[in-house]
C-alpha cells in the first residue's frame, strides 16, 4: 500500500500516520521524517522557500523509488507527501511515513527515500533571502548519502 502526493497545502504527519495503520494489526512499527523549512542557511535568514516541479515526472519519479523501497524492504505501508510553491520558515515541506513489522526495515526504508527526495527527486528550490533568490543544488554530502544505496552493476 503506498499513498504519494504532490500538493500546495500543508499536512497532518500524525494524521497522515493514524491513516497508514488505521484497522491494521500487523504493522509493529511505523517512521515518520518531516522536512521543515529553517529560517536561516549558513547563518543567513530565510524569508522562503520556492519548490518547483513537473507534476508527472516527479509523481513518476517517486513512485518508482517507492516501489524500488517495496522490493529492498518488508514494507506494510508506505506514504510520501511533498509540497509545492512558497514555504516559508517553520512550515512543513515533506513527509515520510514508513510501515513495517520491525522497526530496521521502517527506518531503513525512510531513510532511503528521504535520501532520494533530497538528491535525485525532480524539484527546484529557490531560497529566498532578504539580499536575493538562488537555485540550490544537492550538496556533496546529499549525494554521497544517496549514493550507498546505489545497487552494484553487474
Amino acid at each position: 500500500m503506498a499513498t504519494i502526493r504532490l500538493q500546495r497545502e500543508d499536512f497532518d504527519a500524525a494524521a497522515e500516520a493514524a491513516a497508514l495503520t488505521r484497522g491494521r494489526s500487523d504493522i509493529g512499527a511505523v517512521v515518520t521524517f518531516t522536512g521543515i523549512c529553517r529560517g536561516s542557511e549558513d547563518g543567513d535568514p530565510i524569508a522562503a522557500l520556492t519548490l518547483e516541479h513537473f507534476a508527472e515526472m516527479a509523481e513518476t519519479e517517486i513512485t518508482r523509488h517507492v516501489e524500488d523501497a517495496q522490493q529492498r524492504w518488508a514494507l506494510l505501508g508506505v506514504t510520501v507527501v511533498h509540497r509545492y510553491g512558497r514555504i516559508t520558515p517553520g512550515e512543513n515541506i515533506v513527509l515520510v511515513v514508513t510501515a513495517s513489522s520491525h522497526r530496521g526495515e521502517a527506518f531503513a526504508a525512510a531513510e532511503f527515500l528521504m535520501d532520494f527526495l533530497k538528491t535525485r527527486a525532480p524539484f527546484w528550490k529557490q531560497v529566498e533571502s532578504a539580499k536575493s533568490k538562488t537555485w540550490v543544488e544537492a550538496t556533496a554530502g546529499d549525494d554521497a548519502a544517496a549514493a550507498r544505496w546505489e545497487k552494484p552493476r553487474g
